[in-house]
């Protein structure tokens, strides 16, 4: 076959040293001479920057929140600040169960009574408790359980989420267990997201005891060097330390959500990792192509260190998108995932280099009989890639077909909001809650308040709260009008509040609850009324979260198609990229519906069902996978274009950048899927299934995207895969950092000695 001029009119040395990569000109050569020529400078500097990192970052899992799902200036937002303000009793986030310590006694007991009495007036002198309200003050029975063998004292715990922690963890020693003739265990809201930050804090570190060793035995198999293989591994430790650093900063001006800390654990050591994978392959192709230290490395970082910048951009972009939304969760995690991505991306372009030179080739030293060990690197990639393109037309149409039957369920989403059940069975805060649940006519904690204002008649109030009690679901009303029951006052002694009470039977985060929530907005009144409650959070939730999401797929989808057309310089590509990602994630979306909404390997994997899916986790784990996927998509591309510019040549150019990327690709995936995976083992449903989704979306868009639909695609493509309008072309190459320096590599036969494709 006889060699093609470049698309590019661009030519490549026929030896590694034809150049002279430390004297390049423009900003990677100037990084690369920074690194070259300081490199124990550098190394000092960077030991001391994650020494500062490993004080600042210290105890930041106690500053993080776990709430941040609601939506601001929203009506249930309004109407909980309102309350919030005027009558904090209203929202009651700590409940205490009592129940009497011998079993055969009632609540009405009244040794029972005054113990409980005694508890309650003890309670509500508690300087950080307001609004103590309990079923032997009130009798009201909605606080008595059906059977009369347990009773609720209801309070407020006032202050941020911060100092609501702060009081809880003082006052559950005084509270819980035996009081004279009654038992207490201690529930609501506060206790369950007090247990919620405990339990992922405690599995965190269980994942990064998990991930680590196995993480380091796969980058020996992969490198088959002790040398080698702990390099990625330590820029993946600094890139953690440095993003919990940032994140303790950020606690300091705004919420960040609990997590934001997962995040950063699974994105630091796997995109860190991916990247100094990247560059240590690379890097090590260079030294074996016959280049000194200094000049591989030089090499490698406007080479492979080129395609890493775009990747952090490309996921750092991704996870920006969420900073559309209004709820801080999603924000929170914009916030890690920024930092993360852009401290793994430049410890790998910094610190890593620095490390390579002064290892020289020791690089290499250590070595292990483990991994591969001479052969021809990539030649089953090779003629994986060619049985591909040689039947593009069917690999493409079935790869398509059996993704989209992968995420077929997810058409039957139902969206909820996290509860108590996210936690393990055994948690106190849970138990109590499915007491609540399934002993008493309703919940104190998932009941809906209802907002008044413009001071209504008495008789308009009457009305409304009696229209409200006949709702489905509704078990009574009670407000300043006072109670009802399918549409009867029960009682006549309205209390001094702006507010009317509407304890229902349906699951807080449910479809029927937020059903509820519409019906009574849409209830007529004369006056103005705003309902708030864990139900209309999550309707709002819901609204707040749909309106936004075009926005932030808007953001993802330009940003994407810009970064890889200056990346590349195609025009076609960057759609083809957008399209293929979002195919890669369908599998991920319909097991997270088939598996932990409809609840199949719920045994298994040890969580409980709730029939729904948290409505911002979805939206949270689709920024994450798409921006991994743009990573291993952008190896892919990046080094496909760099063949195609050396023999131009379309085919040869699929075949040779699947074979020197595919098993890669496919370490670095396995890599990062058992970070996410060792994430998934996690105790808390959502945690879980952030791990495991992610981690599932990352072998498939590895394995069987990369491996089977890109070559298909790119093989119908042809030779339009590249082509761009002239005046688009000039401006890639003025802004697209053209790679610099093109390597031939001994193990690979050229394109004279033999047809890649096949074809003559």
């Amino acid at each position: 076959m006889t060699p093609q001029t470049s698309p590019t009119s661009q030519t490549s040395p026929s030896s590694p040293t034809s150049s002279s990569p430390q004297s390049a000109a423009g900003p990677r050569g100037r990084v690369a001479r920074a690194v070259t020529t300081r490199p124990r400078l550098l190394l000092l500097l960077i030991l001391l920057l994650t020494a500062g990192a490993v004080v600042v970052g210290g105890g930041v899992a106690e500053r993080m929140s776990s709430g941040g799902s609601q939506i601001p200036g929203s009506e249930s937002s309004y109407a909980t600040a309102e309350l919030e303000r005027r009558w904090p009793a209203s929202q009651p986030n700590l409940l205490l169960l009592v129940s009497p310590r011998d079993g055969t006694r009632d609540v009405d007991d009244p040794a029972v009574a005054s113990a409980a009495r005694d508890l309650a007036r003890q309670l509500a002198d508690e300087e950080a408790v307001l609004g103590v309200v309990s079923y032997w003050q009130t009798e009201d029975t909605a606080l008595r359980a059906r059977d009369g063998g347990e009773a609720l004292i209801t309070a407020r715990i006032k202050g941020d989420e911060d100092a609501v922690d702060d009081a809880l963890e003082a006052l559950e020693p005084r509270y819980r267990g035996a009081h004279g003739a009654v038992d207490v265990r201690l529930g609501g809201p506060a206790a369950v997201r007090h247990a919620s930050q405990e339990v992922i804090a405690d599995d965190l570190v269980r994942a990064e005891v998990i991930a680590l060793p196995v993480t380091l035995v796969l980058l020996v198999v992969v490198f088959g060097s002790a040398v080698a293989a702990a390099l990625p591994l330590l820029v993946g430790i600094v890139s953690v330390l440095g993003t919990n650093a940032v994140l303790r900063v950020i606690t300091e001006f705004t919420d960040v959500s609990v997590y934001a800390q997962n995040l950063t654990t699974a994105l630091g050591l796997g995109l860190a990792i991916d990247y100094a994978l990247f560059l240590v392959r690379r890097h090590r192709e260079e030294l074996a192509a016959g280049r000194d230290p200094r000049d591989a490395v030089a090499v490698t970082l406007r080479t492979a260190g080129r395609t890493v910048l775009y990747s952090a951009l490309t996921v750092a972009v991704c996870l920006a998108s969420m900073l559309v939304f209004e709820q801080y969760f999603l924000r929170s995690l914009a916030y890690a995932g920024i930092a993360v991505v852009l401290i793994s991306a430049a410890a790998s372009l910094v610190a890593l280099p620095a490390a390579l030179v002064l290892l020289g080739h020791r690089v290499n030293a250590l070595r292990l009989p483990v991994g591969r060990r001479g052969g021809n690197p990539g030649a089953g990639w090779a003629r994986l890639a060619r049985l591909v393109m040689r039947r593009a037309p069917l690999f493409a149409v079935g790869t398509v077909a059996v993704l989209l039957a992968l995420g077929l369920p997810f058409k039957d989403v139902r969206f909820g909001t996290a509860d108590d059940r996210q936690l393990p069975s055994s948690t106190e805060a849970r138990l109590v809650q499915e007491e609540l649940r399934n002993e008493f006519p309703g919940s104190p904690g998932s009941a809906l308040a209802v907002l008044v204002e413009g001071k209504p008649a008495a008789k308009a109030l009457a009305e409304y709260s009696g229209e409200v009690s006949r709702l489905a679901h509704v078990v009574q009303v009670a407000g300043p009008a006072g109670r009802f029951v399918d549409g009867k006052r029960v009682d006549g002694a309205p209390p001094a509040v702006g507010y009317v009470s509407v304890l229902h039977s349906a699951e807080s985060a449910s479809p029927q609850s937020v059903s509820l929530v519409k019906k009574i907005r849409s209830v007529p009144a004369s006056f103005e009324t705003s309902v708030t409650g864990p139900a209309a959070v999550l309707a709002d939730t819901q609204h707040g979260t749909a309106e936004r999401l075009p926005w932030a797929l808007a953001v993802i989808a330009v940003t994407t198609l810009i970064l890889v057309f200056l990346l590349t310089g195609s025009v076609l590509l960057p759609l083809l990229t957008v399209v293929v990602n979002g195919l890669s994630l369908t599998a991920m979306f319909g097991a997270v519906v088939w598996v932990f909404q409809d609840g199949h390997l719920s045994g298994a994997l040890g969580f409980t069902p709730t029939g729904d899916i948290e409505t911002a986790l979805p939206v949270l784990m689709f920024c994450v996978a798409f921006g991994l996927s743009m990573d291993y998509g952008v190896f892919l591309v990046s080094r496909i274009k760099e063949e195609y510019e050396i023999g131009g040549d379309h085919r040869d150019a699929v075949v040779l950048g699947i074979r020197r990327t595919g098993g890669l690709i496919t370490a670095a995936a396995l890599i990062l899927a058992v970070v996410m995976v060792a994430i998934g083992t996690s105790r808390v449903t959502n945690i879980k299934m952030l791990g495991l989704g992610v981690g599932l979306a990352v072998l498939m868009d590895a394995m069987v995207v990369r491996a089977l639909l890109v070559p298909a695609v790119l093989r119908l493509t042809g030779r339009a895969t590249w082509w761009a309008p002239a005046p688009l072309r000039r401006l890639q190459r003025r802004v697209g950092l053209e790679e610099e320096a093109r390597t031939t590599y001994p193990d690979i036969p050229t394109r004279t000695e033999r047809p890649v494709s096949g074809r003559t």
